[in-house]
């Protein structure tokens, strides 16, 4: 029985984009494209209106013609920026201030959201 591998990649990846996170694409056909993170897997991520590829679908009984359906596909994290309240690109950083962490912007310093408690 074969074990799944571990992703191989070098690509430093933001850990910080997460399911229900809003994010804008910065390459590919998509660039300057925002959505919202319907899942992600590893280095890829599926963002709801980015990437979208058409799936032809067979019919699946005789009532039901077959179709053509509209998908996301899968996009690299590292084409991917998280997005502040204004709709801006931005870097982040972790601040952590007295027993909390918090996800800031670099430059501005404003709250995107509350991390963890620190114990």
């Amino acid at each position: 029985m074969k074990t799944a591998k571990k992703p191989t990649s070098t690509v430093r990846q933001n850990k910080w984009i997460r399911k229900g996170s809003e994010v804008i694409c910065t390459a590919g056909n998509n660039k300057g494209r925002k959505g919202t993170v319907l899942s992600r897997t590893h280095d890829k991520a599926i963002v709801q209106g980015l990437n979208v590829r058409k799936k032809h679908m067979r019919r699946q009984s005789e009532n039901e013609p077959g179709r053509i359906a509209e998908i996301e596909a899968p996009i690299h994290i590292s084409n991917l920026m998280l997005v502040d309240s204004e709709g801006n690109a931005v870097k982040t950083k972790v601040r952590v201030s007295g027993d909390e962490k918090e996800l800031v912007t670099k430059k501005g310093e404003t709250l995107l959201r509350k991390v963890k408690q620190v114990s």
